[in-house]
């Protein structure tokens, strides 16, 4: 009777003691709910009316949605019942609003092999990557032909499309099978059609040099503008369809420069005679770092506007802004003055308005956020049409000019297509909230807070905290590092997929009782031209580095963080640098997670540096290949004890699964514990839902055992 007291006394301290180290349970909820969301992206408008559509991601089932206005009720419009793996990109709406075209297939977030068919579903025949057509009004799809980047033609009748490097075009309607429109040499890419439709211009990327072409038909020769030694890129017409406005970059060749050094990338604007292929140089890039090729979403953004004003972007203050200038020549506006960045830029219907997102606001914390903001093309006028605490971005505008769509997300609330009246102070109304699973545990997910602190060099690095409330005093901490590395992790569901995925991961590792630091390491975006391009970063330094170790020292300062139970994890760049960190710092990172990052940053480099098929080197190329070297978790394996879970899809499109290959055999070698997981036939992106599953369940089980006390 003792002993049976004494065994129920033991149960009851140890259930009491578990209980204690458990987090609250008001906060739990499963790693299937918080990814059930269905995630949008495609947003387009046709250019007449009010139609709009997007593509929807619900746990691998992928399919366009339409909506009309006035009403904009979502409809489904494909039939796609498979977490299979096939993406659809590519999305445009015919000018009259009347067919939907798509690309079904491939993996475009890809570096390399962006076309080819994916096929992690293991079936016995691989799918390929086609172009469709659906009516908007609803029906059955037909596939036009193999190819990718369709591209509608005014007149509503035709697509031109790519096919093995070369323009192909199709009618809408299927009247006639797809044929081959012309044939030149290098690969054909950046189609544009004329405002009348007769004309495509194009571009023929032929390696150390590009020339922008103008097809009429097959019996008219193509006109070249202004051939030259230079990557010519960007063509975009005129209204009247008279002239052409590019963008003239360097050709390769030239001295070598020094690699451990930043350098000026020049560019110019150019504006061509469609008919005579003459061309003058309307305006020059500053001779300046900062005044060098735009490296943000969209690059250049080039249009041609109303009033014959040329829209393009340009860091030259120092952030990515938008300017304009007469296609007659001038001195160019700034149209987006203030310490933000422009992105996801669009030109209205009209051709009067430049739509945008940009991380400002009337909050100080905007500067980790997004709102969608309008400018005139002719005026430093911008307004910002979306304040708040709210996440938006993507912004379209519907052709008649009436409506303003966007993808809208908050801190709890996952994205989702959205609308207003584009004018100040206007109501959002989100689209297609019902299609949120009810087990989404939105009431569930913590608000991430701003985080601000300083690299050991003084650079100001932003983060995001998340963290529940409750649980014992002293909680294991995590490091997240996002990949890119010209991303920027936000305070609330980010825009893209792979990221509002690493979002929802550490909500859910919140949840289970870690504390999640995010951090905007330097080389990421939304912090101004210097840190998005700093010294000695990359293979020239890993610079960025000490931000990551900078973050794990603050958390271990945090009174609630256990420092001897941090651990670090990040996909991509951000497994590059989680690599880093364990092979650096094992005594301050307990445990890690690498997801397809790189290795030895040498790999397929250093010939090409130290001994390159010519007579003249670089002048560091020896200092370079060491500092490229000792910037690789291959040169500190020596010091790495730490346990790691290692993960990639062999299939992989950006970083190549040899990474993961060469640094198992390392651990090996030393004898460092670690695990693996491999994922058959994916990508970089995970195409299959269950794969992403599958990895995010990895991630939060290896941390539980290294980091959790039992």
């Amino acid at each position: 009777m003792l002993m049976k007291k004494n065994i129920t006394y033991i149960l009851l301290v140890y259930c009491m003691l578990t209980f204690r180290t458990m987090p609250s349970q008001a906060q739990g909820f499963t790693l299937e709910a918080v990814k059930s969301y269905p995630f949008p992206s495609g947003l387009i408008a046709a250019a007449h009316g009010a139609r709009i559509a997007w593509v929807f991601d619900e746990q691998g089932q992928r399919n366009i949605y339409v909506a009309e206005g006035p009403a904009f009720l979502p409809r489904r419009l494909t039939n796609y019942t498979q977490d299979d793996g096939q993406e659809i990109s590519g999305l445009s709406l015919s000018p009259d609003g009347q067919w939907a075209v798509y690309v079904r297939g491939g993996d475009h977030g890809s570096i390399w092999n962006e076309s080819d068919a994916v096929n992690p579903s293991f079936a016995p025949l691989v799918s390929r990557t086609q172009i469709w057509r659906i009516p908007f009004a609803g029906g059955e799809p037909v596939a036009i032909a193999e190819g990718d980047n369709p591209v509608p033609s005014p007149n509503s009748r035709d697509v031109a499309f790519m096919k093995g490097g070369q323009v192909w075009l199709a009618p809408l309607d299927g009247s006639a099978p797809a044929r081959n429109l012309f044939r030149v040499r290098g690969e054909v890419r950046a189609l544009e059609w004329s405002p009348d439709g007769s004309r495509l211009a194009f571009v023929a990327d032929r390696g150390e040099h590009a020339f922008i072409g103008v097809f009429t038909d097959e019996k008219t020769p193509i006109t070249w503008l202004a051939p030259s030694f230079h990557k010519d890129v960007s063509p975009r017409w005129s209204p009247d369809g008279s002239e052409i406005v590019f963008v003239r970059t360097q050709g390769t060749g030239g001295a070598p420069k020094s690699y451990l050094e930043n350098h000026h990338k020049p560019w110019a604007i150019w504006v061509a005679d469609a008919a005579t292929g003459k061309a003058t140089q309307l305006w020059k890039a500053p001779a300046t770092l900062a005044g060098s090729v735009p490296n943000t979403q969209g690059g250049f953004n080039l249009h041609w506007a109303a009033g014959d004003r040329i829209v393009f972007m340009s860091h030259q203050d120092g952030w990515p802004h938008l300017y304009s200038i007469p296609a007659a020549g001038g001195a160019p506006l700034l149209l987006t003055p203030g310490a933000f960045m422009a992105e996801h830029i669009r030109l209205s219907p009209d051709r009067k308005w430049l739509v945008f997102s940009a991380n400002t606001g009337p909050d100080k914390l905007d500067i980790d956020r997004r709102h969608v903001a309008r400018v005139p093309v002719d005026k430093a006028s911008m307004e910002v049409l979306t304040p708040g605490s709210g996440i938006e971005a993507f912004p379209v505008l519907t052709g008649d000019g009436a409506t303003l769509a966007m993808l809208s997300a908050t801190a709890q609330r996952p994205l989702l297509p959205a609308i207003m009246p584009f004018k100040m102070q206007a109501k959002l109304q989100v689209l297609a909230a019902d299609l949120v699973p009810a087990a989404f545990p939105q009431n569930k997910l913590v608000t991430p807070k701003q985080v601000i602190y300083k690299a050991p060099d003084g650079l100001t690095i932003h983060a995001q905290l998340f963290e529940t409330k409750g649980g014992p005093a002293k909680k294991p901490a995590i490091v997240y590092v996002h990949g890119g590395p010209s991303r920027q992790m936000l305070l609330g569901w980010n825009y893209s997929d792979y990221y509002a995925n690493a979002y929802a991961m550490n909500q859910y590792l919140a949840s289970l009782g870690f504390v999640v630091l995010s951090v905007n390491y330097r080389l990421g975006i939304g912090y101004g031209y210097d840190f998005h391009n700093p010294e000695k970063a990359g293979m020239a330094g890993a610079a960025e580095y000490q931000d990551i170790k900078a973050a794990a020292k603050w958390l271990a300062e945090q009174p609630q963080v256990d420092a001897a139970r941090i651990g670090v994890y990040g996909g991509s760049y951000g497994g590059y640098l989680t690599g880093l960190a364990l092979g650096r710092d094992s005594k301050l990172f307990a445990a890690g997670v690498d997801i397809h990052g790189m290795s030895d940053r040498t790999e397929g480099r250093i010939r090409s540096l130290v001994s390159p098929d010519r007579f003249e080197r670089a002048p560091d190329a020896d200092q370079a290949a060491k500092v490229m070297w000792a910037s690789s978790p291959a040169s500190s394996v020596a010091t790495w004890t730490s346990p790691v879970l290692l993960i990639h899809g062999d299939d992989d499109r950006n970083v190549s699964f040899s990474n993961s290959i060469d640094l198992v055999n390392r651990l090996e070698d030393k004898g460092v514990p670690y695990e693996t997981l491999v994922i058959v036939d994916d990508t970089h992106h995970w195409m299959k839902y269950s794969n992403a599953i599958t990895v995010n369940k990895a991630v939060a089980d290896f941390f539980k055992r290294k980091l959790m006390k039992k």
